[in-house]
This record gives C-alpha cells, sequence and structure tokens, in this order.
C-alpha cells in the first residue's frame, strides 16, 4: 500500500514574520531566549538557531541557503583570466597559476585551474609556433613487433 503524504503533516520552517516579532521582543531585554520560547511557543534550540544567524548574518529573515561548493573565483576574476588568454592564447597551467597568485591574490592548485578554465570554455592547446619534439615519434617499418625473437634471444640460439 503506497503511503500518500498529507501536506499538513509535514514540517515546514517558521515564517519571517515570526522570527522578526521573537527577535525584536528579544532585542526589548525584557526576557530570556528560553523564556521567550515558552511565549511564542517554539523550542529553545530554535530561538537559540536564529539569534545566533542574525550575529553571523545581520538579518533578521532566513538566510538563503545555497547548497554545494562554492565557488573560490569570482567573475571579475574570470574576466581577467579570459584577458590572459585574448592577450595570449598558449599560457600554461603553471603561468596562469602564478598570474592568479601574484595579481589576484589567489591561490589555486593545477587540477582547480583546469577546471576554472573548462567552465571558461577555454582549451589549453599546443602552440603551432613552438618547435617540434626532438623525440621522433615511431614509424610502422621502425617499430618492433612483439611476436618475433629479439637480438639477444637469436644470438644464443
Amino acid at each position: 500500500m503506497a503511503r500518500v503524504r498529507d501536506e499538513q503533516s509535514m514540517a515546514r520552517a517558521y515564517g519571517d514574520d515570526l522570527r522578526r516579532k521573537f527577535l525584536e521582543a528579544y532585542d526589548q531585554g525584557e526576557f530570556s531566549l528560553v523564556q521567550l520560547a515558552e511565549v511564542f511557543r517554539v523550542s529553545p534550540g530554535w530561538a537559540k538557531k536564529i539569534s545566533a544567524q542574525r550575529r553571523r548574518s545581520g538579518q533578521m529573515e532566513r538566510v538563503v541557503h545555497k547548497p554545494g561548493r562554492k565557488p573560490r573565483v569570482g567573475e571579475p576574476v574570470r574576466q581577467q583570466v579570459n584577458t590572459w588568454f585574448d592577450l595570449k592564447p598558449d599560457l600554461t597551467l603553471a603561468e596562469v597559476q602564478g598570474k592568479l597568485r601574484s595579481e589576484a591574490g589567489i591561490q589555486l592548485s593545477l587540477p582547480q585551474i583546469w577546471h576554472l578554465l573548462r567552465k571558461l570554455n577555454l582549451r589549453l592547446k599546443k602552440s603551432h609556433s613552438t618547435p617540434p619534439s626532438a623525440t621522433r615519434k615511431p614509424t610502422v617499418n621502425a617499430a618492433r613487433s612483439s611476436s618475433s625473437a629479439s637480438a639477444r634471444s637469436r644470438r644464443n640460439t
């Protein structure tokens, strides 16, 4: 049998008007938080919680909860990184890390910088103007086959 949840039985947050009235009554200084909790018919834990939240945030209303990891890099820094890549498109991760540290005062690891560049739709590409690598790529003819015997094993037979 499926259980149907009744909207009335689900717990809901107290409204901002109750929070405001409660905190204004507490500001008058006549009652303690526990005494006011009895008067307003709320739990003492809730009373202490909203009092502490107001001390932290400076506002009587509920603070909006934004779940998830908070970005360490704001929009101005993102625009600055875009400008760096407009001026020099072949920046390395280490160069971006150094610029962030010296110019923006932000310390990020290389994986964090990589993630930032992906969010900005920037890709790190090899520059076509750099000289080719000294290591040559193996060709099909020069590559050794693993199935044939090596030169050392042929000498011993």
